[in-house]
């Protein structure tokens, strides 16, 4: 929870920023316009892969059903709530913020005298992720309780019946990384693993407190170090926070075949294609959403 206090005021700094260093709002355009093309081809790559895999194995098979509500499953069956965008819009706060800083980014290429008003922004993002960095020391802390709390309230039972998707889910991600992910890296002439070896720290803080907001400030400053353009990092990277989550992609749509499998509903094409379609809109800015899986 604390952690998250400070994500939306890093969105808010990090992308004015980058657009008024840019200067040019054609560049702006052009780096904004690639990146959210470039988010939506991969994400849908990890909704098809996710899909794909939890077809080959069945992860939900063997899930004993009579113990799921004494067998009837129709307690469970109701009427799912349409899909509304306005409720989308004011339930995510990442998303607001996000259309927000782009509006004031925007509006600070047209002020004069804005140099002030930069160096403000500049020293508050500079001090914001210093008490992000100190809050961090607690996030063992967290992930310690969270496990703690789930095993000791339902037993440790209670997690084996999700272990095999789990195990499905990090396999997949797994053929995500090292192979789309190699191959996009290859063609920019980088390493997959040389890269994951230098953000490794940002991996174990986002498996340490299972979310990938944790890592966001030093892996800005890491990409920062390996060359990348501060403003170009400032605009695409929490955007892709809300707009590129490969990785909820894949789990939101082997979480959704799993339950199909538990109650052993078979789903034809069209289903799984209404699933794709369904998900290519809700993966976007499900960051910003909590409980949005």
């Amino acid at each position: 929870s604390l952690v998250k206090l400070f994500i939306h005021p890093i969105i808010f700094l990090t992308i004015s920023l980058g657009i008024v260093n840019m200067g040019n709002l054609k560049k702006v355009g052009r780096v904004g316009g690639k990146a959210l093309l470039y988010f939506e081809v991969v994400t849908t790559l990890a909704l098809i892969i996710g899909l794909g895999v939890s077809h080959l194995f069945t992860p939900g098979e063997g899930v004993i059903r009579s113990e799921i509500a004494g067998g009837d499953i129709s307690k469970f069956t109701q009427k799912a709530a349409a899909f509304s965008w306005m409720i989308f819009l004011k339930e995510n706060f990442t998303i607001q913020v996000l259309g927000f800083s782009l509006f004031f980014g925007t509006f600070l290429n047209f002020v004069r005298g804005k140099a002030r008003m930069i160096s403000g922004m500049q020293q508050a993002e500079h001090w914001v992720f210093w008490g992000l960095k100190k809050v961090m020391y607690l996030a063992p802390l967290g992930a310690l309780g969270g496990m703690a709390y789930t095993i000791g309230k339902f037993g440790i039972h209670s997690l084996l019946p999700l272990a095999k998707l789990m195990v499905s889910v990090y396999a997949t991600m797994a053929i995500f990384i090292f192979v789309i992910l190699a191959l996009i890296m290859r063609s920019c002439g980088e390493r997959i693993t040389v890269f994951l070896n230098y953000i490794k720290e940002e991996l174990l803080i986002v498996l340490g407190t299972s979310s990938s907001e944790a890592a966001l400030p030093s892996l800005m400053k890491k990409l920062e170090r390996m060359g990348c353009s501060k403003s170009v990092v400032g605009l695409v990277v929490p955007a892709g926070y809300s707009f590129n989550l490969d990785g909820t992609s894949i789990y939101l749509s082997m979480a959704t075949l799993f339950l199909a499998q538990v109650y052993g509903i078979q789903l034809n094409w069209e289903q799984l294609l209404t699933i794709i379609g369904v998900l290519m809109v809700t993966s976007k800015g499900a960051a910003g959403v909590t409980g949005s899986g």
